[in-house]
């Protein structure tokens, strides 16, 4: 049942790691140092890609559920799988998104006008 946390705090993490990143140009451009923003998103990509694993994770373990109200099985599906695939791909999507803000961070200075 850890799923809906790939869900909704996937894209959370990644729209604070944005603001953190964000608001912490400044000192860093008077610091001369970016290890601040590096660290930053090394921390929220870290934490997305945990949800990311639980939500795999949990997508895994429901495979053997039936996958449509057609199935000729005893039990009724369960929409967790599918909500455990979505959670999967919300948190793998979120993941390349903080990828492609720290790869702008690795390219362009905070500095720079």
């Amino acid at each position: 049942m850890k799923s809906w946390l790939g869900l909704v705090l996937g894209p959370t993490i990644a729209l604070a790691a944005q603001s953190v990143m964000y608001s912490m140009v400044t000192p860093a451009c008077s610091a001369q140092t970016r290890l601040t923003l590096h660290l930053a998103a090394a921390v929220a990509l870290l934490l997305v890609l945990v949800l990311a694993v639980f939500a795999f994770a949990e997508s895994s373990l429901r495979r053997r559920e039936p996958a449509s109200p057609d199935s000729d099985e005893a039990r009724p599906p369960v929409p967790r799988r599918f909500l455990a695939d979505v959670a999967a791909a919300v948190a793998s999507l979120s993941a390349l998104v903080i990828l492609a803000m720290w790869f702008t961070l690795w390219v362009l200075s905070p500095c720079a006008p």
